[in-house]
């Protein structure tokens, strides 16, 4: 039986079973790494192949693992560019029962391709990442177009920094402990708490 086209172009298989993406998304602090590693380790108790990717841009990463804030931790692949995920899927002997991108956000765009592609293969992709910037506008070109063709999509909330409801959706971008500006850098390196608050609507500041 012929190939689909898209799994031909790529040069890999199509799988029997359904496509599935899954986004994981909110401001900083709330629990997306956590929530991916958690998904990721019950996938690795049911004896499926899993492999992670998390971008160079994360500093915070250790050097082939990935980890949450409460200590989680997952074994993972760290890539500068998307290219270099595809490099190293292509040397595996088949694809992975299940793949996952954290801090998807600091990915080049051809990360939307290749999920495309992975989700059309059968793969269960799994992405955490910021869904807005500093200034509360979708982040980038990447998460927008994940976001729409996610089958599931969990948008989780933090603890706010400054009134402390459980309802933090923004993510306040910190320069001198003031509001940023709307020129200011849009990521910070290092991902400091210093340079970012988890905040609500109500005590959320808006870039100047």
């Amino acid at each position: 039986m012929e190939t689909d086209s898209r799994a031909r172009d790529i040069g890999w298989l199509p799988r029997p079973h359904v496509y599935y993406l899954e986004m994981i998304v909110g401001p900083m602090f709330s629990g997306k790494s956590e929530e991916l590693i958690r998904r990721v380790r019950r996938a690795l108790i049911a004896e499926q192949q899993v492999q992670v990717f998390y971008p160079a841009q994360d500093t915070r990463a250790n050097n082939g693992s990935i980890f949450s804030r409460n200590g989680m931790t997952v074994t993972a692949e760290q890539v500068s560019k998307i290219a270099g995920c595809r490099e190293h899927l292509r040397a595996l002997p088949h694809l992975p029962d299940v793949i996952a991108f954290d801090e998807a956000q600091f990915f080049d765009a051809d990360l939307v391709p290749l999920i495309e592609e992975l989700i059309g293969d059968g793969v269960r992709v799994i992405v955490a990442a910021l869904d807005l910037d500093f200034a509360g506008r979708p982040f980038g070109e990447v998460i927008p177009p994940l976001l729409a063709i996610a089958d599931r999509v969990d948008k989780l909330t933090a603890v706010c920094a400054v009134c402390g409801s459980e309802a933090a959706v923004r993510s306040q971008r910190l320069v001198d402990g003031r509001p940023a500006t709307k020129d200011s850098p849009l990521v910070l390196v290092g991902d400091t708490a210093e340079g970012y608050e988890a905040r609500c609507l109500r005590c959320y500041e808006p870039p100047r």
